[in-house]
């Protein structure tokens, strides 16, 4: 019998998981038959393009997230509920947190990535790193029950990005219902440059959303310091929360494998989200960097990259070469602004209102539904 290890419930292995599901794997004669594991800390998926809606209150936390134990039930998969921390692909082992060493004839890795918290550590204001998302939930739960006990709010999110940008007008704009407007203060510290690759008109939309609805910011970066973050020029920001929305960097454990790393340092793969170095190895999602089409780490592309992952690890496991993808080269972008307004781009066209909310809000929620159990009782509540 051969073994398929998924390692990561990512957005990719939730489609592979509904794949297995459909039974139509063995198709094409897989001797023996297929012992299948899913190794991943945690019971459930949150999707991510939900959570700022969740912030702002728009969203209840059940309505974000794909509990993992029916798809497994569906699927017949054994599920293994640890933290990876190592793998040795010369001997075909998964290593994890607590439970046993995992050998596996194929591996699919869809675990995401990390933020690096280095530059922000040294600051004595809690620090909340949107990643991983399960740990951020909780913290943000506990920094915004105690912010409104205290009657104020300081909050300094460092990153210019999509990530930081949301999450920003998403915590202003919660926080607003319990706090006056002169008790909250959010500034979003840019980096390099607001929204660093995307087009100047949306770049400008954003700028005018933050201003409209009270966000600053500023073109700096910024280190953990006393009290708050510290700038170049030695201002400082007092902040009662910093968050931590900065770029993605590969799990440290990576390095120590013998796979193949892109520049960027995560899984260098190709036009089937191969491994270019090991072909019994896949990566999907921000762990994976596609060496012959860059694309940014979007959740998108690991939507996207979800059916052609199960049928290559089908086609592997069934001794058939993988099949090529190509990315897309353009990615819609739906950024929300707090209240129930949203901001559009697509390839330099873009636009804004309350009718773009709503289509994200259509589009999220569809997405959702196909991983909601068969009687619809997803349950959670806000953690």
């Amino acid at each position: 019998m051969k073994r398929l290890v998924l390692a990561g419930g990512g957005h990719a292995h939730l489609h592979v998981l509904q794949s297995l599901a459909r039974k139509k794997w063995l198709d094409g004669g897989l001797a023996g038959g297929l012992d299948v594991v899913l190794v991943t800390p945690h019971a459930r998926q949150v999707y991510s393009g939900m959570l700022p809606g969740w912030i702002a209150g728009h969203y209840r936390l059940d309505e974000c997230v794909a509990p993992l134990q029916p798809l497994v039930d569906a699927a017949g998969v054994r599920f293994v509920r640890d933290h990876v921390i190592g793998l040795d692909p010369q001997r075909r082992i998964l290593r994890c947190a607590a439970a046993d060493d995992i050998p596996y004839d194929v591996l699919s890795l869809d675990i995401g990535a990390e933020i690096d918290l280095s530059t922000l550590a040294a600051t004595t204001a809690p620090l909340l790193s949107i990643r991983p998302i399960e740990r951020f939930i909780v913290d943000w739960s506990r920094a915004l029950e105690s912010c409104i006990h205290a009657g104020r709010a300081r909050i300094a999110v460092v990153g210019g990005g999509a990530a930081g940008v949301e999450l920003a007008l998403a915590m202003r704009y919660r926080l607003l219902k319990d706090l006056r407007a002169d008790a909250v203060e959010v500034l979003l510290i840019e980096g390099r440059r607001l929204l660093n690759g995307h087009g100047k008109t949306v770049v400008s939309r954003v700028g005018k959303a933050l201003g409209k609805h009270g966000v600053a910011s500023i073109s700096s970066y910024a280190a953990g310091g006393e009290g708050g973050v510290l700038f170049p020029d030695g201002r400082r920001f007092d902040a009662d929360i910093v968050v931590a929305a900065t770029g993605s960097a590969a799990p440290r454990w990576l390095a120590g494998t013998d796979l193949a790393l892109a520049q960027d340092g995560f899984v260098a793969v190709g036009a089937g989200q191969q491994s270019v170095s090991h072909a019994n190895v896949f990566a999907a999602g921000d762990i994976a960097s596609r060496v012959d089409r860059p694309h940014a780490k979007s959740g998108v592309y690991a939507v996207r990259a979800g059916p052609v992952l199960a049928e290559n690890l089908r086609r592997t496991l069934n001794g058939q070469a993988p099949l090529s993808y190509v990315p897309q080269r353009r990615s819609l972008y739906l950024l929300a602004t707090g209240p129930q307004q949203a901001i559009a781009s697509w390839n330099g066209w873009t636009t804004e209102g309350h009718w773009v909310w709503r289509w994200k809000d259509w589009i999220d929620r569809r997405f959702m539904k196909q991983y909601a159990p068969a009687d619809g009782g997803m349950r959670g509540g806000m953690e």
